[in-house]
């Protein structure tokens, strides 16, 4: 069995968003993610992955190519393997507990509005290549 206290684990830094993980399981990872009002994440997928956010506090919008749903507290996203997807925080801290799992946690970002110094990797450049 595995305890956390999602505030007490809490890290956040002004730059980014914060995720630190807290533990491993099976094929799977739980981490508490921390945000600063209007970071954003990367616009991403994790190919052969699920991951599921639950919001503890704070709250933004979480979007994806069909949709785009308001995440307060309480509220939770699931993302099948594969489905491209994007936070943006709302106006207040926030803390997303976050559960990973499968066989390959890789993660394919398309782009990354809220960071101006991020660079496309090649392989991220190859696998949103249309054909």
């Amino acid at each position: 069995m595995n305890v956390f206290d999602l505030p007490a684990e809490a890290r956040f830094d002004p730059r980014r968003h914060v995720e630190n993980i807290l533990g491993r399981a099976g094929e799977g990872d739980v981490t508490v993610a921390c945000w600063e009002p209007g970071q954003t994440s990367p616009y991403h997928c994790h190919p052969n992955a699920t991951e599921i956010y639950f919001c503890f506090e704070g709250g933004g919008t979480m979007r994806t190519p069909e949709r785009e749903v308001e995440v307060r507290p309480g509220c939770f996203v699931v993302h099948p393997r594969g489905e491209l997807h994007e936070y943006a925080n709302g106006p207040a801290r926030s803390l997303l507990f976050r559960v990973r799992y499968g066989a390959d946690m890789t993660t394919r970002i398309r782009s990354w509005d809220g960071n101006p110094e991020w660079l496309a990797r090649p392989e991220d450049r190859a696998y949103f290549a249309e054909p």
